[in-house]
């Protein structure tokens, strides 16, 4: 245990205290020695003014009744393991979405940056040994983004004109932010849209020209929005139209059986080594989509009409290998 740690974990011990704790106690707490232990006390109540009171024979410390509830250490006190969950933030940050976020955060990752630095003892920082990579990100107008944000943060309509991927048609449309969604590794926009007075999310790539209204936003709750933006599978998923059944084959069936499809899904191994998955679904294209990934790894059993597509899109494909030659 460092020495940090070692304070972060003292003024813990004597945070929760209700009585005086004996310093024999707290030598093995830390798992360090008596000397090590009576400086870091004093580096507690000295350098960073803790108000620890000890008995007389200083046999035992603790901290002061009214001043020891308000204490806190100053600054950011991390373990080990929290300092490491901080490095992976600060990669996280520095590697994901870095046209969307960089300008908002670029002074909070400074301030990761050199807190890291400080409480590394000026060691070099492992940043190669952590790897983040984005799989099918969009490009993203930052400008879209901030007014887009500041829209469902200050609670006001916005206004833009979208272009929808599906049909590629431009449309106007008005709408009360409800909430901002980040779904493998793009951005999309909860929505209440007036002119079609219904929940609908939108891909802030395909959002144009926004502009906020002065006019308050109407707030949904909760509930209705996790009911209809999170009942059904993918980003675009509305009320659940029919459940899927899936099945895998025993090789893809290691992998399937460990992954989160869907909040509600349910799945069982068969006895032949095969893995059923159910999970509800609204558009079926994202689905059939990521079942195709599985290859001939995975079937679509069940309802009629999935299967039934799911057989029209291996058609076609295989239709374009045939006609290629």
């Amino acid at each position: 245990m460092d020495r940090y740690e070692r304070i972060l974990t003292l003024h813990r011990i004597l945070k929760s205290a209700r009585y005086p704790v004996p310093m024999a106690r707290l030598k093995d707490e830390l798992a360090c020695s008596r000397a090590t232990l009576y400086r870091d006390v004093a580096f507690l109540r000295d350098a960073l003014g803790a108000p620890i009171e000890s008995d007389s024979d200083q046999a035992a410390i603790r901290y002061a009744d009214d001043e020891g509830e308000r204490f806190e250490l100053p600054g950011l006190w991390l373990t080990s393991e929290e300092l490491a969950a901080l490095l992976a933030l600060n990669e996280l940050l520095g590697r994901s979405d870095p046209g969307v976020l960089a300008g908002a955060l670029a002074p909070f990752r400074a301030r990761i940056e050199r807190l890291l630095s400080d409480q590394h003892s000026g060691r070099t920082l492992p940043i190669e040994r952590i790897r983040v990579i984005a799989s099918g990100a969009r490009r993203l107008d930052q400008g879209v983004f901030r007014v887009l944000a500041g829209s469902l943060l200050n609670r006001q309509r916005l206004n833009f004109r979208y272009r929808a991927r599906s049909t590629d048609t431009l449309t106007d449309r008005s709408v009360s932010p409800q909430r901002l969604a980040h779904y493998r590794d793009n951005w999309y926009l909860d929505a209440w849209d007036h002119g079609r007075d219904g929940l609908r999310s939108f891909a802030l790539d395909r959002i144009r020209d926004p502009v906020v209204q002065a006019e308050a936003a109407i707030d949904r709750p909760a509930e209705e929005l996790d009911a209809h933006l999170a009942s059904s599978y993918g980003i675009f998923s509305g009320p659940p139209k029919a459940w899927a059944t899936l099945r895998f084959s025993p090789h893809a069936a290691r992998w399937v059986a460990d992954e989160h499809w869907h909040s509600q899904q349910q799945g069982q191994w068969l006895s032949d080594g095969r893995y059923e998955l159910k999970l509800p679904y609204s558009n079926s294209r994202e689905l059939l989509m990521d079942v195709l990934k599985y290859g001939p790894d995975a079937e679509v059993v069940a309802p009629v009409s999935l299967r039934e597509e799911m057989k029209i899109l291996l058609q076609l494909s295989l239709g374009a290998y045939l006609a290629g030659g």
